[in-house]
C-alpha cells in the first residue's frame, strides 16, 4: 500500500490494491468475458486492457481509479505477490475514469484515515461500484467458484481421484459419474466456440505443470475449468454451490485442445 498521486476529488489516493484488466485476465466478477468486464465500468474495451487502482482518499471513502498504463500495474501486482514493497503512482495523464466504490472484496484499510465507506453521491454521479453479493448465488458467484477451483485445481483433483467430495460451505460437487442436461448443454455451448468464435475472454489459457494448460471457459450461465491434459469441472447458475466434474473420456481432450488453440493467453 502507498500514497499515491493520482487525483481523486481533488485529493490522493492510499493504494490498496490493483488488478488488470486485460483480454486475458480480469476479475470475473465483471463478466463472463473481456467487453462484459468493461462494459460493467463503463469504459471501451481497449485491446492493451486496463489497469484497475483501488484504494481511499483521504476521508476513507471507496474508488476505484481505471488507468491504461497496464505495464505500470503489471510490474507492481508481480512485486507485491513476491512480496516485496512497490509504491503504484500513476501519472494522472493514464487516469481514464475514476469510480465510486469497489467492484472486488478488500481486506484491508489505510491507515490513519476514517474506515472504508463508498463517497457521498453527487449529482449525476453513478452508483458506486460494489462486490458480488456473496449470500446469493448468481453469475458472478458461479465465475468465482470457478476462479477457486483454478486456484486449488491440485485440491479438487484429489478429492475425484479418492473417490468421495469433501463439501465445503461454499461449493461442493456431485458423484463423477452424475448424468445432467444443464451439463451437456454447456459442453455443447463449449463446441460451438469452435465454430462461432465468442467474445474475447470468453475462453481463456494460462500456465500449468508438466506443460499443460489451464483452461476458463465461460458461457450463459455456465463456467469451466480444465486442464489440456486431465479433467474438467463445470459450475452452473442452475445447480447453486455445485460443482459438476467430467471425467477425461474420449471427446474432451480435442475439445480442450481446440478451445486451447482460440484461447487468449496473458502476454
Amino acid at each position: 500500500m502507498a500514497e499515491t498521486e493520482v487525483s481523486v476529488d481533488e485529493d490522493a489516493l492510499y493504494v490498496l490494491t490493483a488488478v488488470l484488466l486485460t483480454p486475458a485476465q480480469f476479475p470475473s466478477a465483471l463478466g463472463d468475458d473481456f467487453p462484459a468486464a468493461c462494459a460493467a465500468l463503463g469504459v471501451h474495451p481497449r485491446a492493451d486492457g486496463y489497469g484497475l487502482v483501488i484504494g481511499q482518499d483521504g476521508d476513507g471513502a471507496r474508488w476505484t481509479v481505471v488507468v491504461d498504463d497496464v505495464p505500470l500495474v503489471a510490474v507492481a501486482i508481480a512485486a507485491w505477490d513476491c512480496g516485496m514493497a512497490h509504491d503504484l503512482s500513476p501519472s494522472e495523464r493514464t487516469v481514464v475514469i475514476a469510480l465510486p466504490g469497489w467492484p472486488l472484496s478488500v481486506a484491508v484499510a489505510a491507515p490513519g484515515v476514517p474506515e472504508p465507506h463508498d463517497p457521498e453521491p453527487e449529482e449525476g454521479d453513478v452508483p458506486p461500484l460494489s462486490p458480488p453479493n456473496t449470500e446469493e448465488w448468481g453469475p458472478a458467484q458461479r465465475r468465482l467458484g470457478a476462479d477457486e477451483i483454478a486456484l486449488q485445481w491440485s485440491h479438487w483433483r484429489q478429492q475425484i481421484d479418492d473417490g468421495h467430495i469433501v463439501p465445503s460451505p461454499d461449493i461442493a460437487a456431485p458423484p463423477p459419474q452424475r448424468s445432467h442436461d444443464g451439463l451437456r448443454e454447456a459442453m455443447d455451448q463449449a463446441r460451438r466456440y469452435l465454430e462461432s468464435p465468442p467474445p474475447i475472454g470468453r475462453v481463456r489459457s494460462t500456465f500449468a505443470p508438466g506443460g499443460a494448460r489451464t483452461l476458463r471457459a465461460d458461457g450463459p450461465g455456465w463456467s469451466m475449468v480444465a486442464r489440456t491434459d486431465d479433467m474438467a469441472f463445470f459450475l452452473l447458475d442452475e445447480e447453486p454451490h455445485e460443482v459438476l466434474p467430467v471425467s477425461r473420456g474420449s471427446e474432451l481432450p480435442d475439445l480442450l485442445d481446440a478451445l486451447d488453440l482460440m484461447a487468449v493467453r496473458p502476454g
